[in-house]
């Protein structure tokens, strides 16, 4: 009985304990983030500018509306996977050219400013 117990125990500590242990260590974020500002040609920062970010792959498409000093970010990106930003502000009737987050940039936190000038 004493020998039956010993080897339930062994069994349940080399089972359970490994994925105890593994809950304690934190995996590397595997995504990444790109941020930036909008802006006129005259350097001054763009509020209420809309920043569109094209997946190249997917075609998935997010928006997001600039900040006070003309900010903007994306969290959660794929690094296996090329992006396409582009910026727009309504008021003024400019846009930015078209800028590539490439899959081969390898920083965890990119920064693309996005200059505003006529549209083509």
């Amino acid at each position: 009985m004493f020998r039956l117990g010993l080897t339930t125990f062994a069994l349940f500590f080399l089972v359970w304990a490994p994925a105890g242990f593994a809950q304690g260590k934190k995996k590397a974020d595997p995504t990444r983030s790109v941020q930036g500002t909008v802006s006129t040609a005259g350097d001054v920062g763009v509020k209420g500018a809309v920043v569109q970010l094209k997946n190249v792959k997917t075609l998935q498409i997010r928006s997001f509306i600039t900040q006070e000093n003309g900010a903007y970010y994306f969290h959660e990106l794929n690094p296996d996977h090329e992006y396409e930003l582009t910026a727009e502000d309504q008021k003024s009737g400019t846009a930015s050219p078209t800028k590539k987050l490439s899959s081969f940039d390898t920083q965890k936190v990119a920064t693309i400013n996005l200059k505003l000038g006529p549209k083509k």
